[in-house]
């Protein structure tokens, strides 16, 4: 079933292939190629693909898992991939980071691409009705003012729809789109839009039918044209038995066998679940929101639009996780995560991506029972951090030396509404409310130059961002200026 969110060859191909580095294709301000063969080289890194690979041999010999291929992506750079167990069991063909996977609700990115695609030309708008383009979308609501559904309720779960349209994860007989259009007037609404966070492969399905009714394409042969085709992603496609898919294995029963399933067309369900691709091509679609400037060639929509796309749309109950647009995010240990899980008979597949430091990992198994999820934060938690902390070492920006005569603006300041205290710490000045009942929350100025520095606070503080610098008189600080506000120095007592 779709999912949401999260002999061995290793294929490391770059100037020198010995060097362990898959270049992807150049991209305008990438990291310099040096950086990325330092990350692939660094002992740390090193020690950590051999600590993961460690662990995920035996994972594959106790519970008995056909085959695994994962990458680990810096910024522009698949610095790491490996293939362990089968593609074929019987076969005894390895597994690579070359063998393709049915990659399951991975295909919801490329569906919320295309829509920001569109939406960028002028095409369609997020808060449209869904019913604007295609006059046979009319479920049962669950109440009687439940009001319109829009595209953008379809890509962040919040429309309410039920999950599936048919038994077609129990039968494998996928419908096709007409199918989907006759199913639909008998499915009623869960939930009213926007009154929770409610997984759907059909609203994904629906969101596939506005593109393919704006376009004037089907949804494979969009996705072909502007997402594959620009991103050089040659082993990608959807819904084809093409060579050198995995053989698909399905859950481990109590004898220890797994079934061996056939290929399975998703039909009018491709928008959520029919792409096929691996870890290299995928490796070039994960590349794609680090990167920055207007649409255009592999730059396959605006960096505005890649920020719309992450930002939380709708949370779970809990709120420790939910969804961007067509993107899952989950906060785990005080760090944001964001990609999707997928499954598709006989495939489960993991994508995670941490924003701050551009750094991603896929994970993608032959089998229905491998919890990619966990496999994927596994491989983050040791090699992500690995390459996370020698890219950090490598691409560190220049740091404004401290300079002693800044502990003259140490001191009290008072605006109309609070105090602010200014405490000079080692080599650092760090900002309190001296009002506040305990010291657990701080902020720094962190130095620009020329007396000037940038207000750095933890969370969603007003003042996050701002220039500080301070007004002076015969060499004496008599005021400080955060952005546009300003506070007077107390003198001291």
């Amino acid at each position: 079933m779709a999912h949401r969110f999260m002999s061995h060859l290793t294929f490391r191909t770059c100037a020198l292939l010995a060097l362990g580095l898959v270049s992807l294709p150049p991209q305008a301000g990438s990291e310099p190629h040096n950086a990325s063969s330092t990350i692939a080289n660094d002992p740390d890194v090193l020690g950590a693909e051999r600590l993961f690979a460690a662990w995920i041999e035996s994972q594959i010999a106790y519970r008995g898992i056909p085959g695994i291929a994962v990458g680990v992506l810096s910024d522009q750079q698949l610095v790491w991939s490996k293939g362990f167990g089968f593609a074929d069991v019987k076969a005894r063909i390895p597994m690579t980071s070359a063998t393709k996977f049915r990659m399951g609700s991975n295909s919801k990115l490329f569906t919320a691409v295309a829509i920001m695609q569109l939406r960028e030309e002028g095409k369609l708008r997020l808060d449209d009705p869904v019913v604007k383009y295609l006059p046979w979308f009319k479920p049962k609501p669950a109440g009687d003012d439940d009001g319109p559904i829009t595209i953008e309720q379809l890509l962040s779960h919040s429309s309410g729809l039920p999950t599936e349209a048919g038994d077609y994860w129990s039968t494998y007989n996928f419908p096709t789109g007409e199918e989907l259009e006759r199913l639909f007037p008998q499915r009623q609404a869960a939930f009213a839009p926007q009154v929770r966070y409610k997984y759907s492969n059909l609203g994904f399905a629906v969101a596939g039918r506005v593109i393919e009714r704006v376009s004037g394409l089907s949804w494979a042969a969009y996705v072909q044209r502007n997402i594959l085709d620009p991103l050089s992603m040659t082993d990608s496609s959807v819904d084809k038995d093409v060579p050198g898919l995995a053989v698909p294995y399905g859950r481990r029963m109590p004898d220890g066998t797994r079934e061996v399933l056939p290929f399975i067309d998703a039909r009018g369900m491709a928008a959520a679940a029919g792409l096929t691709s691996n870890v290299e091509d995928m490796a070039k679609f994960m590349a794609a929101p680090f990167r920055r400037g207007p649409r255009g060639g592999t730059q396959i929509v605006s960096s505005g639009s890649w920020r719309e796309m992450l930002k939380v749309r709708s949370v779970e109950e809990d709120w420790t996780g939910g969804s961007g647009l067509g993107f899952d995010v989950e906060r785990v240990k005080d760090r944001t995560y964001v990609g999707h899980e997928g499954g598709y008979p006989g495939n489960t597949t993991q994508t995670l991506i941490q924003l701050d430091d551009k750094v991603g990992v896929i994970v993608l198994t032959n089998t229905s029972d491998s919890n990619p999820n966990e496999i994927a934060r596994q491989l983050m938690s040791t090699v992500g951090q690995a390459v996370a902390r020698s890219a950090a070492a490598a691409i560190r920006p220049a740091v404004v030396a401290w300079n002693p005569a800044w502990e003259r603006f140490a001191g009290l300041y008072r605006y109309r509404w609070e105090d602010t205290q200014v405490v000079l710490l080692n080599k650092k000045l760090v900002v309190i409310n001296p009002n506040a009942r305990t010291l657990d929350w701080q902020a720094t100025l962190e130095p620009l130059g020329d007396n000037r520095f940038r207000y750095v606070a933890p969370g969603g503080d007003s003042d996050a961002g701002e220039v500080v610098y301070f007004t002076e008189e015969k060499g004496h600080p008599v005021r400080m200026h955060i952005g546009d506000t300003w506070s007077d120095r107390v003198a001291a007592q």
